[in-house]
């Protein structure tokens, strides 16, 4: 069968090694793949399949270091994942059979109790035998905290089948942010990144959920799974009629070739493991002696980030030898095999070293305050009318008296006409056009909280290019939320004080999850202005999904949505709002507010304040393109997140409900959460339209430095 793209020239610095226990493994899986039932007599597979596949020999690349029983464990673990998706594929993708694969499902996390005293079910076919099996042989040797995770891994990669299931049956493509997200769950390697641990070290918990860990899984599993999308279009694609693959995603987003779009995602592939490279070498280390963690604990965390590079070069290696994947004409992935051979000279060295730093370094060569012009405005696909409230005026009046209590307008960073051009109080009444004058209010400062912080970060710390005291902000922002009566902080300026008076004012009816949730939100989003800090000092462009995902917490959306739940009262159980099609809707408008901002900023954020936080600038640097071409790309993907919102409430949420067996009280709350999103989004729009800030006429007569002789001082006291 000729093969539909030509395989791209991977980037892969490490080599592959081979784990010599692998006869070993390979026997063991054997036996217990025909005791567990999944050989003869499956209907799925037959021994010859599972020899073509070789799991054994997967599992001895991407886990070359551990002894003979690890590798076979791990090897059982890959053979029962690997049954699981074809016997799903054969039972319901086929069919498909929606009702049966739900119960399938819901079945399988009763096989994972996090105490193994538990009782489980009888298994009723080979999936669930398998995994009682393996689960009993596996969690007794870790934590409480990794069988956590390890298990809300394992069920998102059950579970997500459900939505490959669901656009299979409605013939749907996903757009590229809803396919990068989904891949991660569906595809099992964060679930795979729990078996590293088992097989290297078990991370600390302490740091387990962290930034910099998070950032390595997830490069990890854009990678594996991108690679592995290219590999398998041939058989998912054009065999089984898969529409979650990488390449088709890009095919059907751009319009454009499939050796365009295979080439695409190698480069979103190279870009994650240079992300994955820099966080190990820049985050890892901070995150240790931020920590305190112990030398044991340090070398784990190393042991885990090279357990995870030696599964990205094994499982290539893999794809290269199995019968399972298209690899014909797939090259030599190592640059430094080239080196190796006969007759390579010092010019074929210098040219692949350039070849190889290129990509990387465009990322720093970026020139700040370059002229670009008004910002340009697409039609802005917005389905929902915008309201405003009727308490507006008195909210804006309210506004200026309480910036002026907090102190922000008086540490050089806003002056009243800085904060007029904000106009904060449309963007709450348009946000939440049915509340109280106290609660629009109330929105209205939280809103000024967040854009002065946005604005102190850069301008304060950026210029004077220091981090540590950032870091010391930071921290103290965080100290001014108490969660359960501790002692609050003595503020030292506009930020702690307005934060510790918006704290009070919102949580005092809370219990203390609820205040630990809004605090969460609130730190997600002042951490993050630490990242862009970080990037600013670096002049380096961030990667593409990096900043996506970055970008919902710079906008401060985990605190807006953390406001809104709690503004729907308890009959939303949590498990729904965790859920995937809820987290699917939530991201779908954050991602379009966060992208609308970035196009109304372009001129304010590159030309004037030298910023490289901007999705438009990232897409130019990342597809070497011009201004209007990377706003078209943009203006698309704003498009298609809007539209995906409107079919997760049009087609996931009914049947959410229904899987839920939601009562009619919750189901009207539910509405009005959906209402909340979609006023958020109509009002943001509106606000970005009217407002000032972002406007050419208005930035090119304002100074964006500190105001005259009013330079604020940067914090230098210890938290505490």
């Amino acid at each position: 069968m000729t093969q539909p793209f030509e395989l791209p020239h991977f980037y892969m610095p490490y080599p592959a090694r081979l784990n010599p226990h692998l006869d070993e493994a390979r026997a063991h899986s054997t036996a217990w793949a025909r005791e567990m039932g999944m050989l003869e007599g499956s209907g799925i597979w037959e021994q010859a399949d599972l020899d073509a596949h070789d799991y054994g020999l997967l599992c001895a690349y991407t886990h070359p270091d551990c002894d003979g029983p690890a590798l076979s464990l791990i090897t059982d673990w890959y053979v029962w994942v690997f049954f699981f998706d074809d016997h799903f594929l054969d039972m319901f993708k086929r069919t498909p059979d929606r009702a049966a694969g739900k119960a399938h499902l819901d079945r399988l996390p009763l096989f994972m109790p996090l105490n193994l005293a538990t009782p489980v079910p009888e298994p009723e076919n080979p999936v669930e035998a398998g995994l009682a099996n393996l689960w009993a042989r596996t969690v007794p040797a870790m934590s409480a905290d990794w069988r956590s995770r390890f298990a809300v891994a394992t069920e998102h990669l059950l579970n997500e089948s459900m939505w490959e299931l669901s656009n299979i049956n409605e013939g749907r493509v996903s757009n590229p942010v809803e396919y990068i997200e989904m891949r991660r769950k569906v595809g099992g390697a964060p679930w795979s990144a729990g078996l590293v641990e088992y097989a290297t070290a078990e991370v600390p918990a302490a740091v387990a959920r962290s930034r910099p860990l998070r950032v390595l899984m997830e490069t990890f599993s854009d990678g594996v799974h991108l690679r592995n999308d290219l590999f398998s279009y041939q058989r998912e694609v054009e065999d089984e009629g898969e529409l979650s693959n990488g390449v088709l995603v890009l095919e059907t987003f751009f319009g454009c070739t499939t050796q365009e779009a295979a080439d695409t995602v190698n480069d979103i592939l190279t870009s994650r493991l240079h992300q994955f490279e820099h966080t190990a070498v820049t985050e890892v280390p901070a995150l240790a002696v931020e920590n305190g963690l112990r030398p044991d604990e340090v070398a784990a965390v190393a042991a885990y980030t090279k357990g995870l590079q030696d599964w990205q070069s094994g499982g290539h290696e893999w794809h290269m030898r199995s019968s399972r994947y298209m690899n014909k004409g797939a090259g030599p992935t190592s640059p430094w095999e080239k080196l190796t051979r006969p007759g390579t000279s010092a010019a074929d060295i210098g040219a692949l070293l350039a070849s190889a730093a290129a990509e990387r370094l465009r990322a720093y060569t970026h020139v700040p305050f370059q002229k670009v012009g008004p910002s340009r405005l697409p039609e802005f696909h917005m389905p929902f009318q915008v309201e405003l409230s009727p308490h507006l005026d008195r909210a804006r009046h309210n506004l200026v008296g309480w910036t002026r209590r907090m102190g922000m307008l008086s540490e050089g960073v806003w002056d009243e006409d800085k904060l007029a051009s904000c106009d904060l109080a449309v963007c709450s009444a348009g946000l939440d056009p049915d509340g109280s004058p106290e609660a629009l209010d109330l929105s209205a400062s939280w809103l000024a909280f967040g854009t002065y912080g946005d604005d102190y970060y850069p301008l304060v710390y950026g210029n004077r290019r220091d981090l540590a005291a950032a870091r010391v902000t930071t921290a103290r922002l965080s100290a001014c939320m108490p969660v359960d009566g501790e002692e609050t902080l003595v503020p030292l300026n506009a930020m702690e004080r307005s934060l510790i008076d918006l704290w009070a004012r919102t949580t005092a009816g809370m219990t203390p999850d609820e205040r630990r949730t809004l605090r969460t939100a609130v730190d997600s989003m002042t951490e993050s202005w630490v990242w862009e800090l970080s990037n600013q000092l670096q002049n380096r462009i961030p990667d593409p999904v990096d900043y996506l995902e970055m970008r919902r917490a710079t906008f401060g959306s985990d605190l807006t949505l953390s406001l809104c739940r709690m503004g729907q009262g308890p009959a939303v159980p949590p498990e729904v709002y965790a859920s995937g099609p809820v987290r699917s809707l939530e991201n779908a408008a954050i991602d379009y507010a966060c992208l609308l901002n970035d196009v109304f900023s372009y001129q304010k954020e590159i030309e004037f304040e030298g910023e490289i936080h901007n999705a438009i600038l990232v897409v130019q640097n990342f597809f070497g393109c011009d201004y209007p071409a990377a706003l078209g790309v943009v203006h698309d993907l704003m498009t298609q997140r809007m539209q995906q919102f409107e079919h997760v409430v049009a087609h996931e949420l009914p049947v959410l409900y229904d899987d839920f067996d939601l009562s009619a009280e919750a189901r009207e709350a539910m509405g009005g959460y959906v209402g909340d999103l979609q006023n958020w989004m109509a009002g943001i729009l509106n606000w970005h339209r009217v407002v000032d800030r972002y406007k050419d006429s208005y930035l090119s007569r304002r100074s964006h430095g500190f105001l005259p002789d009013r330079a604020p001082a940067v914090p230098s006291l210890p938290v505490g």
